[in-house]
């Protein structure tokens, strides 16, 4: 839960899953809200949804492809400088693509570093400035705990968000005194619908170990929160991350190849 309100939030992939989530529980804190992905429809029901929650909160939203940069642009000159220019920009929107990359789709491939990494990077540059211009603001970035792994059958995946908790960490090391914070949270396997979006066709479910990490959208975005307002700088919701984490950065890349090398990998069924 944060401590103090915020001016004005926008949330990108708030259609669904994380991105939902945290519109509904930023809502109660929040004066404005702006609310960004593709599909308008889901978009203008959690507008509904929100002002039942949240009364006095000014809400809009907007649907936009973020993988476009001529669409990140037009965002960012219709926001920026205005009373609904973000002071808490939540990246959220991201994609992602299981099975083998020599097989993948390229423009999968090419979609997903755009909106993972292009959409974050670009609309951050954008909104920072009028932050640090108002006085102060954050940035939370959704990254994964993939992010430590250079994972097989997710390869591009990981390594995008390797770049968004190397770029969170690096950029809060240069806003440390212009009172902007930024946050990389870590998720593992959350109850969404990103899996459904990422899994080829053809693709086994998610093996009965790998569900035993599985945690709420609800617990994510809380822990979340509590770690925003803390002014963390990067967060693994739910203990059971936050201890494989910890493990992994205990050991040595040869080992980690040789873990990674011998799991049970996700392929595609004849």
């Amino acid at each position: 839960m944060p401590e103090t309100g915020h001016g004005c939030v926008l949330i990108t992939g708030a259609s669904s899953g994380l991105g939902a989530e945290f519109a509904r529980q930023l809502a109660p804190w929040s004066q404005k809200m702006v609310l960004v992905a593709r599909r308008e429809e889901r978009l203008k029901a959690l507008e509904v949804e929100l002002r039942e929650i949240a009364p006095e909160l000014e809400v809009g939203s907007i649907a936009a492809d973020l993988s476009g940069e001529e669409h990140r642009a037009e965002l960012g000159a219709r926001l920026a400088g205005t009373a609904w220019a973000p002071t808490l920009l939540v990246n959220n929107a991201g994609m992602g693509d299981y099975g083998e990359f020599v097989s993948a789709d390229w423009s999968k491939l090419d979609q997903m570093m755009r909106i993972n990494m292009s959409a974050l990077t670009h609309l951050t540059h954008q909104f920072l400035p009028g932050m640090i211009q108002s006085g102060g603001g954050a940035i939370l970035n959704i990254s994964s705990l993939a992010s430590l792994l250079p994972i097989p059958d997710f390869a591009v995946y990981a390594a995008t968000k390797a770049y968004v908790s190397s770029f969170s960490e690096a950029l809060r090391i240069e806003l440390r005194e212009k009172n902007v914070s930024v946050l990389a949270v870590c998720p593992g396997p959350v109850h969404t619908d990103f899996g459904n979006q990422a899994r080829r066709s053809g693709q086994r479910e998610a093996s009965e170990m790998r569900d035993w990490f599985f945690a709420e959208a609800e617990d994510v975005v809380a822990e979340s929160l509590v770690a925003l307002a803390r002014d963390q700088a990067r967060v693994y919701p739910g203990w059971k991350i936050a201890l494989a984490a910890a493990g992994i950065s205990l050991l040595p890349l040869a080992a980690l190849r040789l873990i990674l090398s011998s799991r049970p990998r996700r392929m595609s069924e004849d």
